[in-house]
């Protein structure tokens, strides 16, 4: 943990750069760690529990390490109409983890967001940010199957 977060030291160590600091970490880290949380606390000189505090209230920050592939499934207007609810169920059984998870081979996390803003092709998911539209369990289960095959 020595000089893993040096970066930290880019930044003040008043209490009111806390947000700046979770951020940063997050930037680099793709999430906030438990030995980030110790780096932070000690950095900023605030209590473990009081940053856990501020990582639960704000929804921006991830406790969990995302996956080689993140896929985020859009929920907006178009996506949930036409079936974004499906689109998790069938994601959640074939990759047997849920929305904020990460299979246990690290290869996949799921996140629900707000919107892609590629309504015209609803339902739509991204990995790692290339959209997948029109989509159906189908061609969901080849997508899956495609990243899979990039692994072996």
């Amino acid at each position: 943990m020595g000089n893993e977060f040096s970066y930290l030291s880019e930044l003040g160590t008043e209490k009111g750069d806390l947000i700046k600091g979770l951020q940063l970490v997050q930037s680099r880290e793709g999430y906030v760690s438990d030995d980030a949380i110790r780096a932070i606390s000690k950095h900023f000189s605030i209590a473990e529990a009081e940053i856990e505090g501020v990582l639960t209230f704000y929804a921006q920050f991830k406790r969990t390490k995302p996956g080689k592939y993140k896929i985020c499934v859009c929920d907006g207007t178009a996506c949930h109409i036409k079936g974004s609810i499906l689109i998790q169920d069938w994601l959640s059984s074939a990759l047997g983890i849920s929305d904020g998870q990460t299979t246990e081979d690290g290869i996949f996390s799921i996140e629900t967001v707000a919107c892609l803003g590629c309504c015209s092709l609803a339902p739509v998911m991204s990995v790692n940010g290339k959209v997948y539209g029109k989509l159906n369990r189908k061609s969901l289960l080849k997508i899956l199957s495609d990243y899979r095959k990039m692994e072996e």
